[in-house]
């Protein structure tokens, strides 16, 4: 557990950055639309292009215009913990914006809504969690989608047998390999996997949500100034519409590798925020 000093000191990212001059950005490698791998070590994606929006404003904030760019990979289960500790300094990705996790992290303004759904082969006998009982069920290991699933099992006496996942790109492959029936995880994820699947019409994403997911920016807690300029970049690109322009780069037009489109106008909720500016976690 951090000490109450050296939480104080991870927390002023600005002034790590400009006394090093290097900001580290983590990345996921298989999270599409958000933030994926289009070759060794090349992320791109929504999360990324957000990124790239970032850095003139940290370079005008840390006087650095020198800034080194560090790449760090992450993982469901590694994510938040790099973040507390120091190694890594923000992350756009797929990350949920839980009251759970906001006492050991903190989030920037929500950009993207979703909930979990599940991805099945076309003719599956299952159609909602409700059918899932008794069944193996694929499940990225570290997500909020996994204690869901726990909850539900015990909840309902389902005897599910979670198959875990290093992530979603694996998970995927349970269910196409035949060892698990379905993969539950967070609808838009969902869609990204059958995008870029070989054959993708032999997929479909089935299910109610249980729950809403609001996905936003991960940073470390306890950090007001970093987080007052990561809200002021995303509060920006929301005002002017250059929101709205990424958003039809990633969601409604064709994106690596496959040049296969996600289709997904922009949700109500999503686009409600554009008004509202919230950063309120998942309830």
């Amino acid at each position: 557990m951090l000490s109450a000093s050296t939480s104080t000191a991870l927390a002023d990212t600005l002034q790590k950055i400009a006394s090093s001059g290097r900001v580290t950005l983590g990345y996921r490698e298989s999270s599409v639309p958000f933030s994926y791998l289009a070759g060794p070590r090349q992320p791109i994606g929504f999360g990324v292009d957000i990124y790239t929006h970032l850095i003139p404003a940290l370079k005008r904030a840390t006087g650095r215009n020198d800034l080194e760019l560090s790449w760090q990979a992450l993982t469901s289960q590694n994510r938040i913990p790099l973040i507390a500790n120091g190694t890594v300094d923000l992350e756009c990705g797929s990350t949920s914006n839980t009251i759970a996790r906001a006492k050991t992290v903190a989030f920037a303004i929500n950009y993207f809504y979703t909930g979990p759904k599940l991805l099945v082969k076309q003719g599956s006998i299952v159609k909602d969690f409700n059918d899932l009982a008794g069944k193996t069920v694929a499940v990225t290991t570290g997500t909020t989608t996994m204690k869901l699933l726990r909850k539900l099992d015990l909840e309902r006496s389902m005897n599910m047998q979670l198959l875990p996942g290093k992530d979603h790109a694996d998970s995927f492959l349970l269910v196409d390999a035949g060892r698990a029936v379905a993969f539950a995880m967070d609808d838009i994820l969902l869609y990204g996997q059958i995008l870029n699947a070989k054959q993708p019409a032999q997929w479909q994403v089935v299910g109610t949500p249980p729950q809403v997911e609001p996905y936003a920016c991960m940073l470390r807690k306890d950090d007001p100034d970093f987080k007052r300029l990561v809200d002021s970049v995303i509060t920006d690109l929301m005002r002017s519409g250059e929101f709205e322009r990424i958003y039809a780069k990633w969601f409604l037009s064709p994106i690596p590798p496959r040049g296969r489109s996600l289709n997904l106008p922009m949700s109500d909720a999503l686009r409600d925020n554009l008004r509202k500016l919230s950063d309120q976690p998942a309830s």
